[in-house]
């Protein structure tokens, strides 16, 4: 924590953010800023449209919540311990709320995302600290998109992993020209591969038909998950596929892409509005990670059946188990949409953090292929070195490295939005700065507790 006592003592120093509405002169992904008009005036109908004008960041930031770094872990977790983890899905998902909640204030309230906050309040050696801790989370989570979509062409089309792994290198730039025709069309295109992954596991559902006493059962939460060191570590790769540190960076800028009002008023509107966009969203990828859970621990979880932690496997064997021959394709063009959606937002979040702190611009294109090129090298060495089995340990392994990112954001997110001197009065209330420094509590002592049963057990 003594990282935590110079950041405060930092930001003590430092001048406080602006609560108003004036945003910093060298603004985050400055060819959509404020491009999205919201609409004004009283009246219901004008509210309805106001409320669809700020619906979409929520579900670019979703899509990080179901990338195929949660695959990984939850169908380790669903085969190996049913349906006992499902308890930390929801746990972590409602983290993830109220975290990103606050990013949608930080950028609405102060007109800065959490990088440039950063900037401006700590000194350039915690800056540097907090920038560098930051790119090791985005490689991490570009990782998990690299190799998920690379096992996905693999099991649609048979295409070797090595080969699917240096695909990826172009994938994301197409999907990145929509940018220029709008933040609207980036945005319907990332909503529109989400919905096609919701669909997908409500089918898989559906022939599944799991046991609903045994499925609640596991949204209760067990002492055997911090004791069993094996749980621990998919429970603590859960919480950092679900709670991902570079969603709060990118979270706190694309809210600033809509046009509000700029009055007290205003702010507190369009915060209220982005907040529920927000919680919506997440509300899907807390669908779409327990379903993928359930499906796991229905599918592989019995009696005589070896555990499945390899996406590949499960491929495999979902069809027979249940009995629907479509079942594996529907779960490879999941998993192929997971990875090309995901791929959009870290892109955009790797450009949104080396602005903020280092105030360098690069081209999304290039910006997305230097953090490629640094995720492949391992992607490679894994899938030439292991095979399938190498690229799922390092599917895991990658979630639980942005586990252990995760205080290096919340703690700077929550020194922002919970203390009045920096928000001014659009800062959190006192019930919700004791909820959301709970969860950082929890957070925090998971990745202790990890750290302990993993070295010195």
């Amino acid at each position: 924590m003594d990282t935590v006592a110079c950041a405060d003592a930092a930001m003590e120093r430092g001048a406080n953010i602006s609560p108003g509405r004036d945003a910093p002169v060298f603004a985050s992904l400055p060819q959509v800023h404020r491009s999205v008009p919201v609409p004004r005036g009283a009246g219901a109908t004008l509210n309805a449209r106001r409320a669809l004008a700020f619906a979409g960041p929520g579900y670019m930031v979703a899509v990080g919540y179901m990338d195929p770094g949660n695959w990984a872990t939850s169908i380790a977790g669903g085969s190996q311990f049913g349906y006992a983890l499902l308890a930390v899905i929801f746990a972590s998902n409602l983290m993830a709320m109220l975290f990103q909640a606050a990013a949608v204030r930080l950028g609405l309230a102060s007109g800065r995302d959490l990088a440039q906050a950063c900037r401006e309040q700590f000194s350039p050696r915690i800056n540097l600290l907090l920038w560098f801790f930051c790119e090791i989370a985005i490689v991490a989570c570009n990782l998990a998109e690299v190799l998920g979509m690379a096992i996905g062409l693999n099991l649609l089309f048979g295409l070797p992993l090595i080969a699917g792994v240096c695909i990826t290198v172009v994938d994301v730039m197409l999907i990145l020209a929509l940018q220029s025709r709008g933040f609207r069309c980036l945005e319907s295109v990332v909503i529109g591969l989400v919905a096609l992954i919701g669909l997908c596991f409500a089918a898989q559902l559906v022939w599944l038909h799991p046991p609903l006493a045994s499925v609640l059962a596991g949204f209760v939460p067990r002492a055997e998950i911090v004791t069993n060191p094996e749980m621990l570590y998919l429970a603590v790769g859960i919480v950092g596929a679900t709670v991902m540190p570079h969603n709060l960076y990118l979270h706190s800028a694309i809210v600033q892409t809509r046009a509000h009002d700029k009055s007290l008023a205003g702010t507190r509107q369009a915060i209220r509005y982005a907040t529920l966009d927000s919680t919506v969203a997440l509300g899907l990828a807390l669908f779409v990670n327990a379903a993928i859970l359930v499906v796991a621990a229905g599918a592989f979880n019995r009696p005589g059946q070896a555990p499945v932690t390899e996406l590949s496997e499960a491929y495999h064997l979902l069809s027979p188990l249940l009995g629907v021959g479509m079942a594996s394709a529907v779960f490879g063009v999941a998993l192929l949409a997971s990875g090309l959606s995901s791929s959009v937002t870290g892109t955009l979040a790797g450009q949104i953090v080396m602005e903020g702190f280092l105030q360098i611009r690069l081209s999304p294109a290039w910006r997305a292929l230097l953090t490629r090129l640094i995720a492949i090298v391992p992607a490679v060495i894994a899938t030439a070195w292991y095979g399938s089995a190498g690229a799922s340990a390092l599917l895991v392994f990658s979630q639980v490295v942005l586990s252990l990112q995760l205080p290096f954001a919340i703690v700077p997110l929550l020194l922002f939005t919970t203390r009045r001197k920096v928000l001014g009065e659009l800062c959190f209330g006192r019930r919700m700065s004791i909820a959301l420094w709970g969860c950082a509590a929890v957070v925090v002592s998971l990745n202790l507790w990890m750290l302990q049963r993993l070295f010195w057990a």
